[in-house]
C-alpha cells in the first residue's frame, strides 16, 4: 500500500491500516526507544506513548520528508519527554562524582563487540549521558540542540557527551 493511501485510511480510522502502518514502523521505532530506555519495558512504554502520538497528530505530516523520519523524530521526542518527566523518580549521581576514565588507544576491543553487546553497554550508562549519547552520536543532533531539548546547556551537552564516551571506552577495554 502507498504511504499517501495509507494514511488516508488511518487518518479515516481504518483499524486494518493503523495496524498496517504500526508493523511497518514499529520494530525499528523500537530500537530508537530501547537506545533511551533504562529497560526493555521503558522501550516499550515509550514506543507506545509514542505511536499515540504518531495516530493523534498524523494529520499534520505534510508529506515533506520521509514517514519514517516523521515517525523517528515523534519516537525520540516522546522518549525525551519521558526521560524529563521521570528524572525525578530515579537516583541521580552528582555528575561530577562519577570516576571519569582515562582514554585508551586500545581500538581493537571494539571490533571485538557484536552490536547488542555495544547496545548493552550504552542501555548501562547513567540516564543524562545516555540521552546525550544518543542524542548527538546516534541521532545527529547539534550540542546546542540537545541543549533546548533536555533543557541543559550547551557544555554540559558536551561535558556528558565526553564522559559517556570514557565510560564506555573503559568498559569495552576491561571486556
Amino acid at each position: 500500500m502507498e504511504e499517501e493511501q495509507l494514511i488516508q485510511k488511518v487518518l479515516a480510522g481504518n483499524t486494518q491500516a493503523q495496524k498496517i502502518f504500526y508493523d511497518r514502523f514499529a520494530s525499528r521505532m523500537y530500537g530508537v526507544a530501547l537506545r533511551f530506555a533504562h529497560d526493555r519495558e521503558e522501550a516499550g512504554d515509550i514506543l507506545q506513548e509514542g505511536f499515540v502520538k504518531v495516530f493523534s497528530n498524523l494529520s499534520s505530516y505534510r508529506n515533506e520528508g520521509s514517514l519514517e523520519g516523521w515517525v523517528r523524530r515523534t519516537i525520540i521526542n516522546t522518549a525525551i519527554n519521558y526521560y524529563k518527566k521521570n528524572l525525578k523518580h530515579r537516583s541521580n549521581a552528582d555528575i561530577d562524582k562519577i570516576v571519569i576514565y582515562e582514554k585508551s588507544d586500545d581500538v581493537s576491543a571494539i571490533d571485538q563487540l557484536s552490536a547488542g553487546e555495544l547496545m548493552k553497554l550504552i542501555s548501562e550508562l547513567p540516564d543524562g549521558y545516555r540521552a546525550v549519547f544518543n542524542l548527538y552520536v546516534i541521532e545527529g543532533y547539534q550540542h546546542n540542540e540537545i541543549g533546548e531539548l533536555l533543557n541543559i546547556s550547551e557544555n554540559t551537552s558536551k561535558s556528558q557527551l565526553a564522559r559517556a564516551r570514557a565510560y564506555l571506552q573503559k568498559r569495552i577495554t576491561n571486556k
